[in-house]
Formats: C-alpha cells, sequence, structure tokens
C-alpha cells in the first residue's frame, strides 16, 4: 500500500508540533542522551546561550545568534557528544528600568514617588510578567537548549556568585572605591563603561578665545560652558612658542569668582591641533583629570549629574543646561573682545548607548575593577604574578581561546591593551545591590554578602548600605561558570567547596563555543574571559565565532528611521523558520556583515517546499519504505556517481561545519538537493528503474545533514520513514571519503580516499551532463519548444563506448528521438553544434527554427546591444561622472560594458550561421 503524504508541506501547521515532541523527548538535555548511558564517556559540546533581555522580544539579531547556535548544537548532538545548550535572560539593568519608568510615568509619576523597594516590586512583576514571551520567541526559532537549566542573571544562585566574587576580588585587593572621572547619562542617571558609550557625528563649533585681554595663549575648545572649570593650560614641552609661559600662574574671572590657571608641560598635547593650546578641566575630562593629578592640581565640578551647571560655575551659570551655558559664555567671550574666531567643524559626539542623551564626563566616587595590579593566586595557572590585563592577552595569544575570524584578534588586543580600570558601579535601582555598608557613626565598610544589622566594629545599628547596583557586564561576565554551579548553594560552606562539588561545572566547563556579534566583543566577551579565568582558573570558552551585522538588501544597516528592518517572527509565520534560518545562514561568512531580505527568505521557502517535494516523491513511489543502513550495490554509471556524491557531501558538510565554515555546507547540500538529486539521478531513475535502496539511503542522509540548519521539516519528513527514534539523536551518517578544504581560496576541496576508478566514475558522469546540458542550451538558444524532439549526431572516438551505454538517459533528458553515434561528421547549415573534451554535438535544426524570422531578431538585438555599448563608453569616457560617480558604480559600469560586448559578439556568430 502506497504511503500518502500530505503534497504540500505547511510549516504553520507542523512546527509547534515537532517542537513538542522535541521537548517532550527530553533529548535537549544531554544526561537524557542516548550516548550519555551509564559506563559511557562521550565527548562533550557546550554552549551557553548569550541571555536576551528578560522583558525583550525576538529581533533578527537574535534570530541570527539562535540559528547558528542550534545548527552547531544539532550538528554535534549528531555526532553523539554529550551536548548541551545552556537558556537563560539578562535581567539587562538600564533597559529594564528605564521601561517600568516609562509605564509608571503615564501614571504620573516618578521612582522616587514609589520608593526604592515598592519600585523594585513593580519592576519584578513587569519581569516575571515578560520572561514568557521571549522564551516562547526562543522557541520558534526550534531552539533545541536545555530548558531545565534555564537560568536568569538575577536569580539567587547567580546573585550568590556575584556577592562571591565580589567578596573575593575586593580580598585580592583588585576591586577599589575611588573618586574617578566616569562616563554619566544624566538621563538613565548612571555611570556607563566606555564601551557602552556610542559616537554621533553631528555638526559643532570650534571656539578660539583667551581667558582674558592680558592672557597670552589662545585656547581652543568645542564646549566652552567646561571651561568655567579650567584650572590649568597644557602645552608639549617641546613647542617653542609655549615654552617661556610654562610654569607661571595667571588669575582669572570668567564670572564664577577669582582662580588661578596654571601654564603646564605635557608630552601628550598635540602641537598641530587647535592652537597647540589645552585648557585643563580636571572635573569633565578623564585626560584633564589624569593631568591634574600628576601636577596636583584642584579639581572644580561645574556640570551636576543632572546635566545642568552647578553652583561651582556661578550664579550667572547655575541651573542652565550645558548648551544654553555654551552660548551664554560664548557670546560673554564675544561681547568682551575675548574670542578671536568660531570655526564649523564635524565632531562625534559621546552618547548613551540605551537612550542617546549626551553623556557627561563627570568626577565621582565609584567601585573599580583594578585591571593593571599583579596577583597571585594559590592553584589558578594563570595568576602567578599576573594582571587581569596580561591573563587576558595571554590566553588569546597563546590560542586557547580562539577567535573566528582570526582578523579579529587585532581589534582585541587593542582594546584589551588600551583597558582603563573598570567602573563596575551603576547608579541604578534594579540590578544586584553592591554588598557593602557602610557605618554612620565610626566610618567603618563594612563587606557582607548577607543583610547587615550592625556595625562589627562599633555595634551601632546606624548602617546604610551602599544604593549603587553592579554593571550588568560584572554578573554576566560570570555567566559560562555562574549557571553551571549547583542551583542549591545553601548547602555549601564555602565558595571554593560551592565550585568543586558543582557537577554540570566539572562535566560542561570549559564551554565549546560563545557564538556573537562581533561588535560585542570587547563589551562581553573579553569581560568573560576576565571574569572566568580569575575565578575558576579555565577559560570560558575554546573558540569564539563572531558573526556579522545584518544589512538590507542595498546593503544599509536596518534601523527604525530607514523603516528596512525585518521581523524575525513575521517571516516564520509566512515562510516558516527553516526558510528563515537557512536566510539568515547561507551567504554568510564569519565576521562579515550579511544581506537579509523578504526574497531571499521566501527563496528557501521555495527550497524546503522542493525537499517536501523529493521526499513526497521517493517515499509514494519506492515498494516498500524503510531504513538502509549499509551502502546500496551500484548496478549502473549513475548510481555509481550519486553514491558518490552522497560519500562526498557527508564528508564536506561534516568538515564545513567543525571548521566554522557554515554557508559553505549550506550550499553543498543546497546543490546537491536541487541540482544533483532532484534534477539529475531523480530524472535518470525514472529510465533506468530499480532505484528504491539507493533512493532511500540518499533522502535518509540528506535529512540528516540538513537537519541542522532545517530541523522541523527534516523531522517532519523523517517520521514517515517509520523509525523509532527522532532525528535529531540519528548518527551523522559515515562516509568512505574526507576532504580538506583549501582555506585560502575557501571553495577548493580536496577529496581524500577517493580511488582512481572513483575519480574516472564522476568524470565520465560530468561527461554525460554536459552534454544534455549543451544539448539544452542549444535548444534555449534556438528558442525551439520543449515538446518538439530533436535529432543528434555525436562524434568520439575516445568515449564512444561510454556515450552508447548512456544513449537511452541522454535521449529522454535531452528529450531527442533520433541519436547517432558515428567516427566523423560533416557539419551542415542547418545544423547547432557543441564541442566538449572529446565530443562533438550536431543538433538538427531542420523545421524546429524560423532562420529568417530568428536572424531578424537578433539583427535587432545587434542594434539595440550597438547602442548600448554606445552609450556605456560615452558615459566612461565623461570626465565629470569618472570623477563625480562612486568607485561601485563605475565598476558596475565597466562591467556591464564587458558583458554588452560579449553578448554582442555571440549574437554577431550566430547571425553568421543563420545566413
Amino acid at each position: 500500500m502506497k504511503k500518502e503524504i500530505p503534497k504540500a508541506y505547511d510549516a504553520r501547521e507542523v512546527e509547534d508540533k515537532v517542537y513538542k515532541i522535541w521537548e517532550d523527548s527530553g533529548f535537549f538535555n544531554p544526561d537524557n542522551l542516548p550516548c550519555a548511558g551509564e559506563g559511557k564517556t562521550p565527548d562533550k559540546f557546550v554552549i551557553s546561550m548569550p541571555p536576551p533581555n528578560a522583558t525583550g522580544i525576538l529581533h533578527l539579531g537574535h534570530a541570527s545568534m539562535l540559528a547558528y547556535q542550534d545548527l552547531m548544537v544539532r550538528f554535534n548532538r549528531l555526532k553523539q557528544k554529550q551536548t548541551l545548550w545552556l537558556p537563560g535572560t539578562d535581567h539587562a539593568s538600564i533597559a529594564t528600568q528605564t521601561k517600568v519608568e516609562k509605564i509608571i510615568a503615564e501614571e504620573g509619576k516618578t521612582k522616587y514617588d514609589l520608593g526604592r523597594e515598592k519600585f523594585l516590586e513593580r519592576v519584578h512583576e513587569y519581569v516575571e510578567g515578560s520572561q514568557d514571551t521571549i522564551r516562547n520567541q526562543v522557541r520558534k526559532m526550534g531552539s533545541s537548549c536545555d530548558w531545565s537549566r534555564e537560568r536568569y542573571t538575577l536569580d539567587e544562585g547567580l546573585s550568590e556568585v556575584v556577592k562571591e566574587v565580589f567578596e573575593m576580588m575586593y580580598k585580592d585587593g583588585l576591586i577599589y572605591r575611588g573618586d574617578r572621572i566616569v562616563n554619566w547619562c544624566p538621563r538613565c542617571e548612571s555611570t556607563l563603561a566606555d564601551d557602552e558609550v556610542e559616537h554621533q557625528e553631528t555638526k559643532g563649533k570650534f571656539y578660539f578665545f583667551r581667558y582674558s585681554k592680558d592672557f597670552p595663549i589662545t585656547i581652543a575648545t568645542t564646549r566652552p560652558e567646561t571651561k568655567l572649570g579650567d584650572v590649568a593650560v597644557a602645552v608639549n614641552p617641546k613647542d617653542e612658542k609655549y615654552k617661556e609661559f610654562v610654569g607661571k600662574i595667571y588669575k582669572i574671572n570668567l564670572g564664577n569668582g577669582e582662580h588661578e590657571i596654571k601654564i603646564i608641560a605635557d608630552r601628550n598635547v598635540d602641537m598641530t591641533f587647535g592652537t597647540g593650546a589645552l585648557g585643563v578641566t580636571p572635573a569633565h575630562s578623564m585626560v584633564d583629570f589624569q593631568m591634574a593629578h600628576e601636577n596636583d592640581l584642584p579639581v572644580i565640578k561645574v556640570i551636576g549629574e543632572d546635566g545642568r551647571m552647578t553652583a561651582e560655575a556661578g550664579e550667572d551659570y547655575e541651573g542652565l543646561t550645558t548648551v544654553e551655558a555654551r552660548e551664554k559664555i560664548a557670546q560673554y567671550f564675544r561681547d568682551n573682545g575675548l574670542m578671536e574666531k568660531e570655526e564649523e567643524v564635524d565632531q562625534n559626539l559621546s552618547i548613551c548607548y540605551r537612550c542617546d542623551a549626551t553623556i557627561e564626563p563627570l568626577p565621582s566616587l565609584q567601585w573599580f575593577i583594578d585591571v593593571n595590579k599583579k596577583i597571585t593566586k594559590e592553584g589558578n595557572k594563570y595568576f602567578q604574578d599576573k594582571s587581569l590585563k596580561e591573563v587576558m592577552l595571554q590566553v588569546v595569544r597563546e590560542r586557547e581561546v580562539k577567535i573566528i575570524p582570526e582578523r579579529f584578534e587585532k581589534a582585541y588586543f587593542s582594546w584589551v591593551e588600551n583597558l582603563r580600570d573598570w567602573c563596575i558601579s551603576r547608579q541604578l535601582w534594579f540590578g544586584h545591590r553592591v554588598p557593602v555598608w557602610y557605618c554612620e557613626d565610626c566610618g567603618e565598610i563594612i563587606l557582607n554578602k548577607k543583610d547587615e544589622e550592625a556595625c562589627p566594629k562599633c555595634k551601632s545599628e546606624n548602617i546604610k548600605q551602599d544604593s549603587d547596583t553592579f554593571d550588568t557586564w560584572f554578573s554576566s561576565g560570570m555567566w559560562t561558570f555562574s549557571t553551571l554551579m549547583d542551583k542549591d548553594f545553601t548547602k555549601y560552606n564555602t565558595f571554593e567547596e560551592w565550585m568543586k562539588s558543582s557537577p554540570d561545572l566539572a562535566k560542561f566547563h570549559p564551554t565549546s563555543v560563545m557564538e556573537t556579534g562581533y561588535d560585542i566583543l570587547p563589551l562581553w566577551v573579553a569581560r568573560m574571559i576576565l571574569m572566568t579565568t580569575y575565578v575558576v582558573g579555565e577559560i570560558p570558552f575554546e573558540n569564539v565565532y563572531l558573526h556579522g551585522m545584518l544589512r538590507d538588501k542595498e546593503g544599509r544597516k536596518m534601523s527604525k528611521s530607514l523603516g528596512n528592518g525585518i521581523d524575525p517572527l513575521e517571516m516564520i509565520e509566512k515562510y516558516g523558520t527553516d526558510a528563515l534560518r537557512l536566510s539568515l545562514i547561507v551567504g554568510s561568512a564569519p565576521g562579515n556583515d550579511l544581506k537579509v531580505y523578504e526574497e531571499k527568505i521566501e527563496n528557501y521557502r521555495n527550497f524546503v517546499n522542493k525537499l517536501w517535494n523529493i521526499s513526497r516523491y521517493i517515499l509514494m513511489s519506492v515498494k516498500e519504505v524503510g531504513q538502509i543502513e549499509k551502502r546500496p550495490e551500484a548496478k549502473t554509471l549513475a548510481d555509481e556517481w550519486i553514491l558518490g556524491e552522497i560519500d562526498i557531501l557527508v564528508a564536506s558538510v561534516g568538515n564545513n561545519l567543525e571548521n566554522f565554515r557554515f554557508s559553505l555546507a549550506g550550499e553543498d547540500i543546497y546543490d546537491f538537493a536541487w541540482s544533483k538529486l532532484a534534477d539529475w539521478y531523480l530524472e535518470i531513475a525514472k529510465v533506468e528503474g530499480d532505484k528504491d535502496e539507493i533512493l532511500l539511503y540518499a533522502l535518509e542522509r540528506l535529512l540528516i545533514v540538513l537537519h541542522p540548519f532545517a530541523p522541523f521539516v527534516t523531522e517532519e519528513i523523517w517520521k514517515n520513514f517509520g523509525f523509532d527514534n527522532l532525528i535529531m539523536i540519528e548518527k551523522w551518517p559515515e562516509s568512505s571519503v574526507s576532504v580538506k578544504m583549501n582555506i585560502d581560496e575557501y571553495r577548493t576541496v580536496r577529496i581524500v580516499g577517493c580511488s582512481e576508478e572513483d575519480a574516472a566514475i564522476r568524470g565520465d558522469f560530468e561527461l554525460i551532463k554536459n552534454m544534455i546540458t549543451s544539448i539544452r542550451n542549444i535548444r534555449a538558444e534556438y528558442k525551439i519548444e520543449p515538446v518538439k524532439k530533436l535529432k543528434a549526431v555525436i562524434v568520439s572516438i575516445d568515449k564512444k563506448d561510454l556515450i552508447e551505454s548512456q544513449a537511452e538517459i541522454i535521449k529522454f533528458l535531452g528529450r531527442i528521438e533520433e541519436l547517432e553515434m558515428v567516427d566523423k561528421f560533416e557539419k551542415s547549415d542547418d545544423m547547432a553544434m557543441a564541442v566538449l573534451p572529446g565530443v562533438e554535438i550536431f543538433v538538427s535544426l531542420e523545421g524546429l527554427v524560423d532562420r529568417e524570422k530568428e536572424r531578424q531578431n537578433l539583427l535587432k538585438e545587434k542594434e539595440n546591444l550597438e547602442k548600448f555599448v554606445k552609450n556605456l563608453e560615452a558615459k566612461l569616457e565623461n570626465e565629470t561622472f569618472v570623477a563625480k560617480a562612486p568607485a561601485k558604480i563605475i565598476e558596475q559600469e565597466k562591467t556591464k560594458l564587458t558583458d554588452s560586448k560579449d553578448r554582442l559578439g555571440k549574437v554577431e556568430e550566430k547571425i553568421k550561421s543563420l545566413l
């Protein structure tokens, strides 16, 4: 009885049902995999999912990340590795707090109206109500992660790890509290790390002025309002024009009281920038703050945390915004004859990555991690008189952690080498609160992981906890190891015992791969290396795979303002998850940006449908559906060819996936399924017959190698085989060959273990394919209708036996009614000809082509092509066009000209043949 399979694949009908089957099977949990039975010691493969915001929604960047990671996870599960993909969500302090503040603002309230405790209750309610959204959206992408191990960066266990690590680093002298210049966001009312500051190109002014008429040096600045806090002028000691002034002190008054300006020498001052003299504002510049420290200068804070001018700026300026103060003091300089000139300039404005508010460098008492202090930690192989920065560089330089692509190592080294002490405190209410108390009576600083009730020194109950929370990256930097620690930490006496007694940490750490965008390399990847090597004495992961940014069809960055974004959930609803996943992977390369657009997703939906139709045809046409475990015996040349191609496919896809060449693996599968199997072998099977075993063998292996890319459709087809097991836990097929890639050329495949006989078979079949293709090309070139059969003569001496043995295939696929083999043949005028190595093909056009009509059409095409070529040549000879047009456009026009000339030559040859 023939197996009935629906004519069309309906992703909307299938995907949720299939995911439930997977989840219910328990095989997302590595402990339940067949390879993990008692007494077995399988290889491990582990990914810690970069946690999306707990209150976020799935965007295309998330979808891309999930597609790559699930591809790796499913491939390694098929390779019979004990595979863990650990999911979780991030509390995302600033983002989440900002969202809730907006919600209560609509109620006419602020967080201060509620107070810290009530406000945090609202935040936690909001998070709990939002987490299911992102979880379900992660599921929609087919993510085969172990939900039983899901973590949240603010859950009880991870919060305890954060406190323990803070205490450890504090006791090792790596964490300190001090006054430093920080990046301050007046809108978020918090500090930001250097790499959380974004830059926006904007127009500004360069003001050239003197502090007073008798001041000997002209200063240039883009922010005159900060000059109210100047305490010095710095010049380069090699600058001859300022040497006589170095060391002198001048009194000035810009309306905020009289104070001194000292002329100091600093070799870092650029003599060619501005006037070569730099106004030193220690309170509002990190560079100037360092100068003030080295020269024992005072710090005058003229901009406050609210982004407005302080009392120290003077009565005339106090309370003004920085923009208002800028114009007011600029006018003061103009009115008093102190402004020498003003120039419009392009400048990079520092803005908050979260809310786009202008960042103000301000002095502030904060908690920092010292990245340069050398320490020795007993039992930690990395920290033997080494600093955090040195270890971060070491593990990448020594290739313990490999960054893919390798070119991003340069960016990593540059960032780490220039890393300043890391400010880890944030002035937010939501997040991990700093576990430090201060005694209001004796001033004691109390470090305690639990709520403190009294000062241990003076016994006073007048104590207050630090109001700050930790930078989100501080806790997420511990992600790979903290998530693997035993959730029940209360049964351990020490942190060290907790780490040593956590079975998952021992079994699954270090993790195998961290897959993320290249833009997050310094923000998160580097900090995970810092925290993990320090705390655990291990690297967090062995490989870092960096994907690029997603762009639209024109190569533009996707943004709300351009309206060119793609909603992955809409695409899933319209085309299915597998199509979306394939569009995000195929065509990509490590670290390179990728164009994604709806037509591309639609194209892969068509491929999914093609796979369904191939599978349906095979499963409904064979006499009996079953598993073909051993390689079937080949009976014909086509059999030998397709079995060899299956071996090459399995080997090349496996090799590419193991080496992070995901797109090449996908392209190989696409080509095999659509071209080799569907277009060639299935058609040949209709001629030769008796192909059941080989067709089932080919389909089974195609489904397995495609499963990591397109899990839903492959699982749905797989169930029609009637197997007991899911394809998700099937074994990766074996291959009789192996392949090696020439990495420099990237696409060159060298087949290893292929005999001369196998190579000859491939060569013979390729010749037959090329012959059929040549005949088809003649039909297309002369616009011969498909229903009309052809007559052909083939001349070959060396390949005569081969061609005669494949004559029926050539006739069927070439739609030929008469095929003659001869040793020699003279071409007549009413014949088209194709030449291949050792073979000449002559196709009769008699009665099939209206030669005069064809000649007239070609003459018209020739005329149009000549006009087009002439216009292109004139365009490229136009000096104005060449001078103004982008190089990309010029190159495109040159390519058009070359292609048009080539076509023109072919048309002219064809016209001659019709005479």
